[in-house]
C-alpha cells in the first residue's frame, strides 16, 4: 500500500496568476500567507506545518473537466454539509478537523471574510489511497456493471434486479484513487491483496458501519442515501476519516418521495449539469462550455436542498 505524506485532492496546477472577484462565485484563492499546497478540482488547500487549512471553492467538475462557470456559494454548503456529518459521525470514527477558527491563523480581516463559512483546519494524514464506495442501491455504474455481467464489484448479485433497487445488503466496492484521471474500481479481494486483509476488513466494516448510521439519520430528513464514498488516513496512528463527508459531490441523495423499486429519481447533485453538458454537444474536452443561469440556479437549490432538510433534524442525532 502506498500512503501519501499528507492529504491531498485530485490534481490541478496551481496558478498565482489567478486572482479573486468577491463580487463573483469564489473560484479560487490566491494571496494568503501560507505555501499553496494543493490545487484540486474544488478544493485549494494550504499548507500549515503540521495541519492543512482547506478551502471549498464554487468551482464545478463534470466529466473531469472543471467548467469555467462556478456555482455561487456551493464551497460554504459542501463545507456546511460536511460539518454536519463529521459531527454525527465522530461517535463511530474520529475525523481530521482539529476544532480550530480561522481568527487563530492571523489572516488579514479582508481575507478572512472570504474564507468564512468554506474553509476547514485539519490534521495531516497518512492517506490510504482507496475509495472506499458503500451502496445501497443499485445505480450508476453498480447497474451498468449488473447489467453487463451480473455482478458488483465483480461479486454476484442476485437475478432480476432493477436499476434503482434496494441491494439485499450493502456493498463495499472499493477503488484506488487515481488523482490524474478516474479511480479504479477493484474487488475486495484484490484490495486485501494491495493492503493487507486486516487494514481491507477493517475499512469494509467501518464504511458499512458510517453508511447503515448515515443512511438512517438521511430517511428521517426524507431522502434514500444510495450510495456515497468515504476516504480515510492515519493521524498518530488511528485509523481517521478524511477529505469530506456524505455531501452531494460524494453521495447520491434521492428524495423518499420520487423512490420506488425499479426507479432511480433524479439524485440531489450536479445531475443536472451533466444532462445540460450531454445534450449540448460538447466533446467533454477541456475548456467546458458556461453553463446558462438557470442551470446555475438549478443546481445550487439541489445542493441548498440537502443541507437545509439536514439541519431541519431536530433533536441531533448521533451515529452510533
Amino acid at each position: 500500500m502506498r500512503r501519501s505524506n499528507d492529504w491531498v485532492s485530485g490534481k490541478l496546477p496551481m496558478s498565482e496568476a489567478e486572482t479573486v472577484n468577491p463580487g463573483a462565485a469564489l473560484r479560487t484563492i490566491v494571496g494568503l500567507p501560507f505555501p499553496a499546497y494543493w490545487r484540486g478540482k474544488v478544493r485549494d488547500v494550504f499548507d500549515l506545518g503540521d495541519r492543512l487549512l482547506i478551502v471549498a471553492t464554487d468551482r464545478l467538475s463534470a466529466f473531469d473537466v472543471v467548467l469555467p462557470t462556478a456555482i455561487p456559494g456551493k464551497g460554504a454548503l459542501l463545507t456546511a454539509i460536511s460539518d454536519f456529518w463529521f459531527d454525527r459521525t465522530e461517535g463511530i470514527l474520529p475525523n481530521h478537523r482539529t476544532g480550530e477558527s480561522l481568527d487563530e491563523l492571523g489572516i488579514p480581516v479582508d481575507q478572512r471574510s472570504l474564507l468564512q463559512g468554506r474553509s476547514t483546519i485539519v490534521s495531516k494524514a497518512e492517506r490510504i489511497d482507496i475509495e472506499c464506495v458503500v451502496r445501497g442501491h443499485l445505480a450508476g455504474s453498480g447497474w451498468k456493471e449488473y447489467q453487463s455481467f451480473g455482478t458488483l464489484a465483480g461479486e454476484s448479485l442476485p437475478p432480476g434486479l432493477r436499476c434503482g433497487d434496494q441491494l439485499p445488503d450493502l456493498r463495499f466496492t472499493p477503488a484506488v484513487k487515481n488523482d490524474d484521471g478516474h479511480d479504479e474500481n477493484i474487488s475486495r479481494a484484490r484490495l486485501a491483496d494491495q493492503i493487507g486483509q486486516d487494514l481491507a476488513t477493517r475499512l469494509e466494516r467501518t464504511s458499512a458501519d458510517l453508511f447503515a448510521s448515515a443512511r438512517s439519520i438521511a430517511a428521517d430528513a426524507g431522502f434514500v442515501l444510495a450510495d456515497t464514498k468515504f476516504e480515510f488516513g492515519f493521524i498518530g496512528g488511528e485509523l481517521t476519516l478524511i477529505d469530506e463527508a456524505l455531501t452531494p459531490d460524494s453521495s447520491r441523495y434521492w428524495d423518499i418521495a420520487s423512490w420506488s423499486p425499479g426507479t432511480e429519481p433524479p439524485s440531489f447533485d450536479k445531475q443536472v449539469v451533466r444532462d445540460w453538458l450531454e445534450a449540448s454537444g460538447w466533446n467533454k474536452e477541456s475548456p467546458g462550455p458556461e453553463l446558462p443561469p438557470e442551470i446555475v440556479g438549478a443546481t445550487r437549490e439541489k445542493y441548498s436542498e440537502v443541507l437545509r432538510r439536514l439541519t431541519q433534524l431536530e433533536p441531533k442525532e448521533q451515529c452510533q
